[in-house]
């Protein structure tokens, strides 16, 4: 079939943390930048899903259901193998797409993840006191209330950049917007080492603020506990009975041509995809050099993974809806086409968990490739149809 929209399957939102003010805004930007398929993909939440079907609806823009895990292998990590976080052997980011809407999750997994979201939040918690202690010590003349920060800058899921934009704000309060002070005051807080960014890059100063003062070697870094992470088959297990299809998301590429020990070698990590259940992959494709994003996805495609693509905005950086591979590179004809497939499977599975029938996907994670092709065709019916191309 030919492709008919621009679609980005991996969108996050304030209810995790955003570069969007608010959901109206993200599904206000997709309309202008023509971008009609758009799934919303938060951190351990479905708090925004209602809002987020609400927005789609009135924009008639075609609403895809994800939820976003930070997962262990514990093989892979005694292994010392690198999945899909560079910097730490066996941990896994884990996707579940098309989750049926509206959300539910039977138990143990409901209180399970209500564990993990709570544990995520106290390590930020013990950042935020961490960082208080800091701000002490270097004589700032304020501190950080987290409650504060709870109520003003999240909807309910704390993160370490919630600190970093509290502490920007709280710099810039202090020294009346005026740039040499506060120039000054984050030189004194980074231990003499001075800013980079401009103070009118928002964006740069509050990565710097995360690097600097929050992240590994930072002052007020707090390591997470093991209760953080659930082990991955858990995870597998928690979206599939959520009515979702388990996804992984490929790192690919970095600036070098680099990729992780799994990634590395594409037939091989497709084979271990498919023996560890995965039926569903994607990129974030801002991060990968568009012909090397064009020979995985098009791989994996060809394999019967079902691909999708997204931006995450999950930064302070605002970038384009549309996407995008690196350095704005557009995307070529056959990674829209792959994008939109993969996103018409997504749409026709929640549309017929959510009425109580099998998906994609059965109740145990398995998928038959071959139906693919059916699943594409009913999604992109629902697609245009909601999107109002049928009269």
């Amino acid at each position: 079939m030919t492709s008919q929209y621009n679609v980005n399957a991996h969108l996050h939102t304030p209810f995790s943390f955003s570069a969007f003010r608010d959901i109206d805004e993200a599904l206000d930007r997709a309309v202008e930048e023509e971008v009609r398929v758009v799934g919303i993909n938060d951190f351990y939440t479905t708090e925004g899903y209602e809002a987020w079907a609400d927005g789609c609806r009135k924009r008639k823009l075609y609403p895809l259901f994800g939820i976003e895990f930070i997962s262990l292998n514990a093989d892979d990590q005694q292994a010392g193998l690198r999945v899909n976080d560079p910097a730490n052997p066996g941990r896994t980011y884990l996707s579940g797409k098309g989750i049926s809407y509206p959300f539910r999750m039977s138990e143990p997994y409901a209180t399970q993840l209500s564990a993990v979201q709570a544990e995520s939040n106290r390590q930020v918690e013990a950042m935020c006191a961490k960082l208080n202690d800091h701000l002490r010590r270097k004589e700032a003349g304020f501190t950080l209330n987290v409650e504060q920060i709870k109520k003003e800058l999240t909807r309910g899921s704390l993160r370490e950049r919630h600190l970093a934009r509290a502490l920007r704000l709280k710099v810039y309060e202090a020294c009346g917007n005026e740039e040499s002070a506060v120039h000054t005051v984050l030189q004194n807080l980074y231990d003499g080492k001075a800013p980079k960014s401009s103070w009118k890059d928002i964006a740069g100063v509050e990565n710097e603020i995360r690097a600097n003062l929050l992240k590994a070697g930072g002052v007020a870094f707090v390591p997470e506990e093991a209760a953080a992470f659930l082990p991955m088959e858990r995870v597998q297990e928690m979206i599939i009975v959520a009515g979702g299809i388990p996804t992984y998301p490929f790192l690919a590429d970095d600036a070098k041509g680099n990729y992780t020990d799994f990634e590395c070698n594409l037939e091989r990590v497709a084979d271990q995809l498919t023996e560890r259940g995965f039926h569903s992959v994607e990129f974030i494709t801002t991060r990968n050099d568009v012909k090397l994003l064009e020979k995985y996805a098009s791989y994996l495609y060809d394999q019967g993974f079902v691909v999708t693509f997204g931006s995450e905005h999950n930064t302070p950086a605002m970038e384009p809806v549309e996407l995008f591979a690196r350095n704005r590179t557009p995307l070529t004809d056959r990674l829209k086409q792959i994008n939109y497939d993969g996103a018409c499977v997504l749409a026709a599975h929640q549309h017929v968990v959510s009425q109580g029938l099998e998906g994609y996907v059965d109740g145990n994670g398995k998928a038959d490739r071959s139906r693919r092709e059916e699943f594409m065709k009913l999604g992109d019916v629902l697609i245009k149809r909601e999107c109002d191309t049928y009269r």
